[in-house]
């Protein structure tokens, strides 16, 4: 285990780096730059753009850029953003919080909920539940989850007045301590339904299928026949088979909840990570964006060398050494 290990962080830290060079290049190539907006549009002058391109570094080679950017990345500086001129490890350190306390706790409710109703689905196949959780997956499935979320606001916000339309906490109201974390929880209650929503058909699918072809396997076919009690054969046999497929969905989606709830974070102006990806894409703010995307990089990599390691831990058939 130890060497499948060291190889799975070796291959980790080779996709970060190509990750790194790609989106670097990626980055630095698209159309426009963030000196024509610092600069301004009222007939800025031919100086003041060389100064500042000079002052960036952005006159210099885009492989000289890449290798500058490199030295102060392995310092352990992210840089500075262009457009606010603050650290970017402190930007993302502000809005992180509020991005995972959203796409983590949805994933996590997402995850229990589409598993356990696909694993009894999929035990009561045919029944009335297996076929209303069936149709509504796919209606939520296909269902964009910005129009969900303003259906939310419309109605539980803006009709009934239940829950707040956007924000995080009510600013006029200075909760604190059990007040201001009660405030938190009620301001997210709307974008933590609408993100697990569109995420429970996928663990209901998936744990749905994988019970029912487990299920159809000769060795359950077996210990049928030999008598063995139907809740033992699922407990010891069919569960522990049947729950790999979400193991995976699970970890490749929880790489991406930085990424994954940008939409939301911007429908109930949610103060997260998402929308501070979009106004660096909108503003060409280089170092912020490669900041952002080192970091959705290295969440990818861990995540899938926690994967594979849950693999072993629940499935005695995997050897890695």
């Amino acid at each position: 285990m130890a060497r499948y290990l060291r190889r799975r962080i070796l291959t980790g830290i080779l996709i970060i780096l190509v990750s790194l060079v790609i989106n670097f290049m990626l980055i630095h190539l698209a159309p426009g730059n963030p000196i024509s907006l610092l600069a301004g549009k009222d007939n800025p002058s031919q100086e003041m753009i060389d100064a500042l391109t000079e002052k960036y570094g952005l006159n210099d080679p885009i492989h000289i850029q890449f290798i500058s950017y490199v030295k102060t990345l392995l310092k352990g500086d992210l840089g500075y953003s262009i457009m606010s001129s603050e650290p970017v490890s402190k930007l993302i350190f502000e809005k992180v919080g509020p991005t995972l306390l959203l796409a983590l706790t949805s994933i996590l409710l997402a995850v229990v909920i589409g598993t356990a109703s696909g694993i009894f689905a999929a035990r009561k196949r045919g029944s009335l539940f297996d076929v209303t959780m069936n149709g509504l997956s796919y209606v939520f499935d296909s269902t964009p989850s910005f129009w969900l979320g303003l259906m939310l606001i419309l109605i539980f916000a803006s009709k009934l007045k239940i829950f707040p339309t956007a924000g995080m906490v009510d600013l006029r109201a200075q909760h604190e301590g059990i007040a201001k974390a009660v405030d938190i929880l009620w301001h997210l209650t709307l974008p933590l339904i609408t993100v697990t929503l569109i995420q429970i058909p996928y663990y209901f699918r998936i744990a749905r299928a994988s019970v029912i072809q487990t299920m159809s396997e000769d060795f359950i076919t077996t210990f049928r026949a030999a008598g063995m009690k139907e809740n033992k054969i699922f407990k010891k046999y069919i569960f522990k088979n049947a729950i790999l497929p979400t193991i995976t969905v699970f970890g490749i989606n929880l790489a991406y909840v930085i990424s994954g709830v940008a939409i939301i974070e911007i429908v109930f102006a949610w103060p997260g990570m998402g929308r501070l990806m979009m106004t660096a894409i909108s503003k060409r703010d280089y170092p912020l964006l490669m900041g952002i995307y080192l970091i959705l990089s290295v969440s990818i990599a861990v995540c899938m060398i926690v994967v594979d390691l849950i693999y072993a831990v629940i499935d005695p058939r995997i050897r890695y050494d």
